[in-house]
């Protein structure tokens, strides 16, 4: 049997993808020295633990994160302990799991790295490969998070060094979540703040055209205000951060019913949604304040009927999501001054919401697009991931 289809055939009874275990084994082949084999063996581990820590530093991470420490390191036995006691432990020895908690105690409060010696270890099993440990700090800031302890036979000058520089890179990616759990903190207080800037305008108003109607039309009245209950509902629903885009375009539609009946015949609207558009996932009230902002701001201040479009379309990997109007449009220039000042509300501080937010959930690269001019209405351009890691509805 030939070695390619010996590989298949192995695969296939431990259940490796083949095309995995074959990918793996000639990457491995292709290295032409021990020190390139080596540098595989590093960045394969530094990029299978670096997810792990991004949700940040407890025993669950520790725990799945602590067998890549220890290939980094080369020692027999890694272990994490921070505040709360031992969080994980890796290798052999773990008889010393008590006296190496305690003598980290010191390094949590100095945030020194130390080096345990054998007697401070007192170990009376002959055959333990555990001989002296080095405790390093894991620090976050002027905070010290947690110690890594490499124990093992000796703890050389190297062994200082290298474990230090594997502590800067856990505190690197323990810092890395902090930030995505402060970003979405962030988004989260301006969802509040957006809902808050809303609600009051837009209630007023849907209230004073229904009560319009209460003795006139009382069918539509009722109407109206099912109608409203279940915008309402939507928007200040309690639920995950991401929606989709045919549930926004649900709350857009009572949105704009709601409109339709203060404006009459005024208010003109169309819709161009590809059906490839719908199931896309997508921040929470990033179109309905678009579409809020062309009704108040570009028909509302024009004579005569005004038009609405809005259009969802799949381009590539990418769902582009546009909101026109036709009405007195913008100065260009003074809206980029009020989008990028935040110290005051203004006029269009929910787009300015909504740009932010697409920014910190997408990147820099995919904040809002707007194209307008005085008397030349105004296009707004939101273009999105179909798929991004971390965006879901949940």
């Amino acid at each position: 049997m030939r070695p390619l289809l010996l590989t298949a055939v192995v695969a296939c009874i431990v259940g490796i993808p083949v095309w995995l275990l074959v990918r793996f084994v000639g990457k491995r082949r292709a290295f032409s020295t021990p020190d390139q084999s080596a540098a595989f063996d590093v960045l394969l581990a530094t990029n299978s633990a670096s997810p792990l820590l991004r949700s940040g530093l407890s025993a669950a991470s520790a725990n799945r994160t602590i067998p890549y420490l220890q290939q980094l390191l080369g020692c027999p036995s890694v272990a994490v302990v921070d505040h709360t006691g031992m969080l994980a432990w890796e290798g052999p020895g773990d008889h010393h799991a008590s006296a190496l908690t305690r003598l980290a105690t010191a390094v949590l409060a100095t945030g020194q790295t130390r080096v345990i010696e054998a007697h401070e270890l007192d170990c009376g099993e002959a055959d333990c490969p555990l001989k002296s440990a080095l405790a390093v700090p894991i620090s976050g800031g002027e905070e010290v998070l947690a110690v890594l302890i490499c124990a093992g036979p000796e703890s050389g000058p190297g062994l200082v060094r290298l474990a230090e520089e594997v502590s800067r890179w856990i505190t690197t990616q323990v810092e890395l979540a902090e930030f995505d759990s402060n970003r979405v903190r962030l988004a989260q207080a301006e969802l509040r703040a957006l809902r808050a800037q809303i609600s009051p305008h837009f209630i007023y108003n849907a209230l004073t055209a229904i009560a319009s109607f209460t003795r006139t039309d009382p069918e539509r009245a009722r109407d109206l205000i099912l109608e409203f209950a279940d915008f309402t509902r939507y928007t200040l629903r309690s639920s995950g951060p991401f929606t989709t885009v045919a549930e926004e375009l649900k709350s857009i539609e009572r949105y704009l019913t709601l409109e339709g009946a203060r404006f009459g015949d005024r208010l003109q609207v169309r819709l161009q949604i590809e059906p490839e558009a719908l199931p896309v996932v997508i921040p929470f009230l990033i179109i309905q304040p678009l579409v809020e902002n062309a009704v108040r701001h570009g028909i509302e201040g024009r004579p005569g009927a005004g038009r609405l479009t809005i259009r969802a379309q799949e381009q590539g990997g990418f769902c582009v999501i546009s909101v026109e109007d036709d009405g007195i449009g913008m100065d260009p220039e003074a809206l980029r001054r009020q989008l990028a000042d935040r110290s005051t509300d203004g006029e269009h501080v929910g787009m300015r919401n909504v740009d932010e937010r697409l920014r910190s959930v997408y990147g820099e690269d995919h904040g809002l697009v707007i194209e307008t001019a005085l008397d030349a209405g105004t296009k707004v351009i939101v273009r999105v991931p179909k798929y991004r890691p971390g965006v879901s509805v949940t």
